[in-house]
């Protein structure tokens, strides 16, 4: 049985950064990367963003080239999937049978798109935007005349992907059963923002609806519509799922880690199985920009984070996680920067005029800075996290002040 010091399972983000920590800390041993898609690591922002829209080819989307992970004495296993552990006899079984053992193992599989549990969920043509075989496909559609594209599911995968096909040329609805779009992750002040800015570029936005069933077209495999609650059918050549995600922790649970939404870790972003770690969107752990909330971070920051976090322990430097949470998402020509974690806010700030589309919203607890979201306000997104890091409570006059910088309020 072929075994190795580390084997990290996922070659996304986290797998690829904690790799690459490994070595630039000094690891000598034999590393290993199994992952389930063809390819070697590549950043996933992008697919929804620049590589659907044709902006970047997917060479420029490797995380390092293929060539590096050679050099590095990196082993890839790719086009594999980790079906069981044995904690106890730190082996890990493959989906064909093979056996590959481990001396630490760390678990970086992210997520798997959450699925429709409606009828008609299975036609063809039914898409997430998670993998690049994902958005080659739908790019063959549009390529071959598709136009008419419903987006479910109003977060910041459906947005941006409404953007991008909108620009394209494409007949966009975008449906969202709650309120408001972003209601999980942002203020009302800037869903209505985005919710306008949509609208404005031509994206028919409805929210608070709920969709019944997919419908197939003639012979019933390929998708055709999209039928509601209230009965209407909106037409549909396309769907795009963006639900969220399904932690990717089953074979860890099964073997006795302790989780129950994703795996949870300590500190050192341990598991409760010896030996075993997890980093990134699958792990949930004690944050404390929210409180000391447990909780999973979905974002490439935490991933690449966690996975230094993990190498450095792994190499004698027990330094527990505490690294900074921010995020970023292009849609249009706006950029939008995420500084800290506004869970628990009571109160919001908003600094700057939305219809000039550049302002900030600030989230306050108690009032204290918690997070910000700034929209082409690249400066509020520095100054800001300064507060967010430093536990400022500044008064809200002075932060509403757009004339006043924020680094005034520390």
């Amino acid at each position: 049985m072929e075994k190795a010091d580390v084997v990290i399972v996922g070659a996304g983000h986290g797998g690829a950064q904690c790799a690459i920590a490994l070595r630039q800390s000094g690891f000598e041993g034999t590393i290993s990367v199994i992952g389930r898609e063809p390819e070697y690591p590549y950043e996933r922002p992008p697919l929804s963003k620049e590589y659907f829209a044709r902006e970047k080819t997917f060479d420029r989307l490797y995380i390092r080239p293929p060539t590096f992970w050679a050099d590095k004495d990196i082993t890839f296993h790719l086009n594999r999937e980790v079906t069981a552990i044995d904690p106890a006899a730190q082996e890990l079984t493959l989906r064909d049978g093979e056996t590959l053992g481990y001396g630490k193992l760390v678990w970086a599989t992210g997520g798997d798109p959450r699925r429709l549990s409606c009828p008609g969920a299975d036609l063809a043509g039914v898409y997430a935007v998670r993998t690049r075989q994902d958005c080659d496909l739908l790019m063959a559609e549009v390529d071959n005349g598709t136009r008419d594209i419903v987006l479910i599911g109003g977060g910041y995968i459906g947005l941006e992907a409404a953007a991008v096909l909108s620009k394209m040329g494409c007949k966009v609805t975008l449906l969202e059963a709650l309120p408001r779009v972003l209601a999980r992750v942002a203020g009302e002040e800037l869903s209505a923002f985005y919710e306008k800015e949509h609208r404005n570029h031509g994206v028919d936005l409805r929210i608070g609806v709920t969709v019944e069933q997919l419908v197939g077209g003639v012979g019933g495999n390929k998708v055709a519509g999209v039928k509601l609650s209230d009965g209407e059918v909106i037409p549909a050549q396309a769907v795009i799922v963006g639900i969220g995600v399904v932690p990717a922790v089953a074979p860890l649970i099964a073997a006795g880690a302790a989780g129950g939404n994703g795996v949870d870790v300590d500190e050192l972003c341990r598991t409760s199985l010896p030996d075993v770690y997890a980093i990134g969107d699958c792990a949930a752990f004690s944050c404390a920009f929210a409180g000391g909330q447990v909780m999973r971070v979905e974002s490439v920051q935490n991933a690449n984070d966690m996975a230094t976090c993990v190498a450095k322990h792994i190499c004698g430097e027990a330094k527990p996680y505490h690294a900074f949470p921010w995020f970023w998402s292009n849609q249009f020509d706006l950029r939008l920067q995420t500084a800290g974690i506004n869970a628990g806010y009571d109160a919001t700030v908003v600094r700057g005029d939305p219809a000039e589309r550049s302002f900030s919203v600030v989230y306050l607890r108690e009032g204290k800075v918690l997070a910000l979201d700034c929209v082409n306000a690249t400066k509020d997104y520095v100054q800001g996290r300064k507060l967010v890091e430093a536990g400022t409570s500044p008064a809200i006059s002075d932060l509403a002040d757009a004339s006043k910088l924020l680094k005034e309020l520390l």
